[in-house]
């Protein structure tokens, strides 16, 4: 589950982590009225589960009431990546301090902004710190070699010690340095404590008095921890009310869904075979629109629910239907997917390619519907490519 950046961070809060005083807003009075409350200057910014806010104009400086209700007014119901932003998160705005040892092309110094996460490195069965002393929006584009990462025994744990020599392998500013060193403790402590996949913080910054403040929250809770943490139901009934429609839709027709910023759809039986799905129509040079995973059974109502989700992403231009029949034989699958194609009017093409039991059967009865909507593709590579190739167009 993502949360939104109040949500992160009033995760963070719960372990310690210092954010700036703010107050949500689902309109242009309560924000003003936030702003009230907070004191000038505040920042406005919207509320999605994406990335590319400030890029977008969805974040805005305000320095007085009016500038708060103009700001107000252009980012709700705005767009971005497909998240239609109801929620704003009105925050105190805070004075970085400038670095004396770093400066832009034009030679001015830059500001005090880093970047700090912590996830799951699956391939090495550790947990990943990551560390930069440049973080900010431009965070996708700074080379690795001014990332310092750590690993971290799931078992050991992060101590002290090792904490202060990644924050010197990250070049963090001395002024910095101890702030950082709490706020990573209790930021690991979030993450592990908190069963998180993704605790992240961009910007961590250094204000101008010399404190250590987190200025946004990238959280992504593990939702096999559901049981161990009653008090996330808070999140998912305000995830339904100001979040992801998408997400809110196949909520309530129980799949497993994850929206992104593609366009091409991806529907998969089964979490592996989704993230690989994911995984390669981004290696042919596509965008996944989202995470899809119906689960061991591919049946007309689950394929009719799962299409209903993917054709209501008015981002998707095409659909990547990619299934391995195991139990469940992959004749019934076919069928099922073509009954689900009969009950809904599609908005994007269809390439599915499928595999297992009694795939023979199975493609015989796509192929013999096979039209512009529908195309069939006996392996998961072509697949992929073809349906990058349609969302292209």
């Amino acid at each position: 589950m993502d949360l939104m950046e109040y949500q992160g961070k009033q995760y963070f809060a719960r372990f310690g982590i210092p954010i700036s005083a703010g107050g949500i807003a689902d309109s242009v009075e309560e924000a003003v009225a936030q702003a009230e409350r907070i004191g000038y200057p505040v920042v406005v910014k919207a509320q999605v589960t994406t990335g590319g806010r400030g890029k977008a104009g969805g974040i805005k400086l305000a320095n007085t009431a009016d500038e708060v209700r103009f700001h107000a007014a252009n980012i709700l119901g705005m767009d971005i990546r497909g998240h239609i932003v109801r929620r704003l998160w009105i925050e105190r705005a805070s004075q970085i301090a400038k670095s004396s040892t770093r400066f832009d092309e034009n030679g001015q110094p830059k500001a005090e902004e880093f970047y700090a996460s912590f996830t799951l490195d699956r391939s090495a069965k550790k947990y990943l710190g990551m560390l930069s002393v440049e973080g900010g929006v431009e965070i996708e584009s700074v080379p690795d070699a001014l990332i310092a990462k750590i690993h971290i025994d799931p078992i050991d744990g992060l101590s002290e010690d090792d904490c202060r020599a990644w924050i010197a392998a990250a070049n963090l500013p001395e002024a910095a340095r101890e702030g950082a060193l709490s706020v990573l403790m209790a930021l690991y402590r979030c993450y592990t404590e908190g069963d998180c996949e993704l605790a992240e913080i961009n910007p961590l910054v250094l204000t101008a008095d010399g404190r250590i403040l987190a200025l946004d929250a990238k959280v992504t809770l593990d939702d096999a921890a559901r049981e161990r943490h009653p008090e996330w139901s808070e999140f998912e009934v305000a995830a339904v009310a100001a979040g992801d429609s998408r997400e809110a839709l196949a909520k309530e027709r129980g799949l497993q869904y994850v929206g992104l910023d593609g366009t091409v759809g991806i529907i998969a039986n089964g979490a592996g075979l989704a993230m690989a799905t994911v995984d390669i129509v981004k290696q042919v040079g596509g965008a996944p629109a989202n995470f899809l995973d119906i689960g061991g059974g591919a049946s007309a109502e689950v394929m009719v629910n799962a299409l209903s989700v993917i054709n209501a992403d008015p981002n998707v231009r095409s659909i990547f239907i990619n299934i391995f029949g195991g139990i469940t034989r992959c004749d019934e699958i076919a069928r099922g997917i073509i009954e689900a194609i009969n009950r809904i009017t599609l908005n994007a093409p269809i390439v599915a390619r499928i595999d297992g039991t009694n795939a023979a059967e199975g493609r015989a009865i796509l192929q013999a519907h096979e039209s512009e909507k529908l195309i069939m593709l006996p392996d998961m590579l072509s697949a992929a490519k073809k349906a990058v190739e349609l969302a292209g167009k």
